[in-house]
């Protein structure tokens, strides 16, 4: 079966270059192995007709889509009630997470902000969080996490039991440090025009010691395909008189 998602990366400091993101590679490594593969990656800034607009329509378009960042105490973090918005539902106090947090907090530190942190769409389930106790939520097809790392992996692990999986992804990887990408390139695009279903990568890379080359990438959820088109790989950077490796190259 096959499933697709989409990620929506929440917050001003990402896109004014004040925070490097962390969660992509992680997240898009993970929905592949459990095969649904990211298909689309959106970053937006933390303004409220952004974010219902991009939530309506994504989770129109894919079958999950994951938010991060924006679920804090402070008055930035608006994903939540976007996201109740977008589904026209009440932004309201989830009474088990607000136990939980006045609990931890203490009922003299559990001020107005940290309350924020347990309002929840109404008809959300929340997301645990291993690390800092405050959940995230899913709603529908949508499932919101914090975007500090750390904390974002320990809800995604809490999460991933429950989604839906399909067809994992599958990839095989040449390299050659014997050959160059304008050699192989028509090559190549006659192995993606064979194996439409696939995606078929060329990743040219130049290490500080001087080794060059490029790495030569099927993937898919077709693990046979994916096989055969590693093969044809193979014998494309043999045939243009490179030495194919198995693998990524070296760092």
């Amino acid at each position: 079966m096959r499933r697709t998602s989409a990620l929506i990366l929440i917050g001003n400091e990402i896109l004014s270059g004040r925070t490097k993101d962390e969660n992509i590679q992680f997240l898009a490594l993970r929905l592949g192995e459990l095969g649904i593969p990211l298909r689309e990656i959106r970053v937006i800034p933390d303004i409220r007709e952004t974010i219902i607009n991009t939530v309506t329509e994504m989770r129109a378009k894919y079958d999950e889509v994951f938010t991060t960042g924006g679920i804090g105490p402070t008055h930035d973090d608006i994903t939540a009630p976007c996201v109740a918005e977008a589904f026209g539902v009440p932004w309201e106090f989830h009474p088990p997470t607000f136990k939980l947090l006045e609990t931890y907090f203490g009922p003299e530190e559990f001020n107005a902000a940290r309350q924020r942190m347990a309002k929840l769409p109404q008809g959300a389930t929340p997301i645990v969080n291993p690390v800092s106790l405050a959940p995230g939520f899913s709603i529908g097809n949508v499932h919101v996490m914090a975007g500090v790392p750390r904390i974002m992996r320990g809800m995604f692990d809490s999460l991933a039991p429950s989604l839906q999986k399909g067809a994992p992804v599958f990839s095989r990887t040449w390299h050659t440090t014997s050959l160059f990408e304008g050699t192989l390139a028509d090559g190549l695009e006659d192995i993606q025009n064979r194996f439409p279903d696939l995606d078929i990568g060329s990743y040219p890379f130049h290490r500080e010691d001087g080794r060059r080359g490029v790495a030569l990438v099927a993937k898919g959820q077709n693990r046979a395909e994916v096989e055969e088109a590693a093969s044809a790989i193979h014998d494309l950077i043999k045939t243009k008189g490179g030495t194919p490796i198995e693998g990524e190259p070296p760092v």
